[in-house]
Formats: structure tokens, C-alpha cells, sequence
């Protein structure tokens, strides 16, 4: 498989803070999308999750089923206890296609809680890296051999924020978990995602695209703000539009084959989705052919 841009409807109605888009119609979202030029979309909680229904919705807008975010506790439960509670997921996932699953970890996460700064997110001690990471290479194997690979999305306000994280994530877990590399959450977190790409391409397998503004970034730090309220006053924005080098980024993914998604929430009200959307998908295609990619 080739490059190919989709989005995430998150731009349009927010999933971790519903009233952010909850007026939004699923059919504006996706004829917006298929109106910019995109041609997939990932899950979100307006989406019919029964297969012969999410294809009737897709059709109409020309719209491959690209992935859907899954919410681990795999901090709480083994391997098999976890395959239980994914299985429709991956069973839908299968039905439409699709051979990426986001994973994070989220059994302890705060990012969807707007009372808890991001100061307060939970910090995994070192002597526990070693059994998690065993836990998710059991689940990635499980769900490779059913032909989607599990792809870990490092996020804000989760134990896998920061570059240690990441890195020791990636050294706690076999070969069959890859990364999902997220620029805006790396950025944020600490990271340079062009030296996160260079360290990990080989176990990269799906990346998204997000920018920030750093201003609003370090009010953030500054002022102790939830992940919420971040995304709130515009932390997050679509490629081109803040301050990330994404061409440097790609740079470091020669020969990357898979979904580049445009992953950007904001507050619909204060960023127009179809304006932004569009400027997003028109800087990445840029970026995209200026890294050699496309």
C-alpha cells in the first residue's frame, strides 16, 4: 500500500469532550472530508460499530475504514482478559479492512478528565516496563495473526507521554507491536518527531498529523492546564499551522507505506472544520512530495 491521507473526525466532534462538535452530523463530517480530497476516516463515537451499517455510512463519501482507537487496561488485566474486551473492535476492524489498530493505555489515563492537569499523569516505575511491554506483544501477536497490527499511540496524560516513555516502551515490547508516531502528542510531550521517526522506522506503521502552537503549549506548562482545557484554548492545531518541521519528519520515513492521518482537534466553534481540514490537507500533500513521498 502506497501513502494515502485520511483524517480523524475529531476535527469536527471531539470524542473525549462530546459537546466540542456534538451538533455535528456524521454525514457533515464525512462529505467535508471527502470534499478536501480525503480518502479514509478513523472511528469515532458517531459511527454506526456494526459492519453492514459503518459500510452504509462510508459508501456514499467514498470512505475507507482506516482504524478505530481502542481504550487497553492492560495494567489491570493479562493478555487473554484483553483479547476478550477487544474482540468486537478487532472483528469490526477486520470486517472493513483495516490493518491498523491504535492501542494506548488508558486504565490510569487523565486526558479525558478536565479536573486533573496534565502535571498529574501517571508515571510508570521501571521495574514495571518489563511485564507490560509483555503484555501488549502478547495481544500484538495475537492480533497480527489475524492480519491487523497493533499500532501503540503514545499520548498526552498517559504513561507513554515523553521520549523515555516512548523508548522504553519500544524496548519493553517485541517486534509486533509497532508505534503510531503522533507528532503533535511527541511534540508536546517533550520529543522531536523527526528523531522518534529516524529511531523507530522500521516499527512505524501508521503516523499522525497534528501541530502545535506553541504558544498555547507553553501557557499549558505554565499554567497547569488539563489536557482538555489544552485542546480548549488551541494547543493542537492541522500540519503547516504551528510549529512542528513535519518535512523533516518524513524525511526519516524513506519508503513508509501505510495511512497518514490528520488528527487535529480543536474547538469547532473557534476553528472551522472544513477551513482547517482543507488547509491541512493541502500543507501535508506539500510536505509529503517535499520529503520525497508522494
Amino acid at each position: 500500500m502506497t501513502i494515502r491521507i485520511g483524517a480523524n473526525p475529531i476535527g469536527w466532534s471531539n470524542d473525549d469532550m462530546q459537546e466540542l462538535g456534538g451538533e455535528t452530523p456524521l454525514e457533515v463530517c464525512l462529505a467535508e472530508a471527502e470534499q478536501v480530497g480525503f480518502v479514509g476516516m478513523e472511528l469515532g463515537n458517531k459511527f454506526p460499530r456494526e459492519p453492514e451499517a459503518l459500510k452504509k455510512a462510508l459508501a456514499p463519501f467514498n470512505m475507507a475504514c482506516i482504524s478505530g482507537w481502542y481504550s487497553a487496561e492492560l495494567l489491570k488485566r493479562d493478555a487473554d482478559e484483553e483479547m476478550k474486551h477487544l474482540r468486537a473492535h478487532l472483528d469490526l476492524l477486520k470486517a472493513m479492512g483495516s490493518n491498523v489498530l491504535v492501542f494506548a493505555e488508558t486504565s490510569n489515563a487523565i486526558h479525558g478528565d478536565r479536573s486533573k492537569p496534565l502535571s498529574q499523569r501517571p508515571v510508570m516505575k521501571d521495574g514495571d516496563w518489563a511485564e507490560y511491554g509483555r503484555r501488549v506483544t502478547q495481544v500484538a501477536e495475537a492480533t497480527l495473526k489475524e492480519g491487523v497490527r497493533l499500532v501503540y499511540h503514545h499520548h498526552m496524560g498517559t504513561i507513554v507521554e515523553s521520549e523515555n516513555d516512548i523508548d522504553a516502551f519500544m524496548r519493553s515490547t517485541g517486534p509486533a507491536a509497532h508505534l503510531l508516531l503522533d507528532t503533535g502528542h511527541a511534540t508536546w510531550g517533550g520529543a522531536n518527531p523527526a528523531a522518534l521517526a529516524r529511531r523507530y522506522k522500521d516499527r512505524i506503521s501508521h503516523v499522525h498529523t497534528k501541530d502545535v502552537r506553541k504558544d498555547v503549549m507553553e501557557k499549558s506548562k505554565a499554567n497547569n492546564w488539563s489536557f482538555l482545557d489544552s485542546v480548549i484554548e488551541g494547543v493542537y492545531t492541522v500540519p503547516g499551522d504551528g510549529m512542528v518541521d513535519f518535512v523533516s519528519v518524513f524525511k526519516e520515513l524513506p519508503g513508509y507505506s501505510g495511512w497518514v492521518v490528520i488528527e487535529a482537534e480543536q474547538d469547532p466553534k473557534k476553528a472551522n472544520p472544513l477551513k482547517y481540514a482543507t488547509m491541512g490537507y493541502a500543507n501535508l500533500t506539500r510536505f509529503l512530495k517535499e520529503a520525497g513521498l508522494r
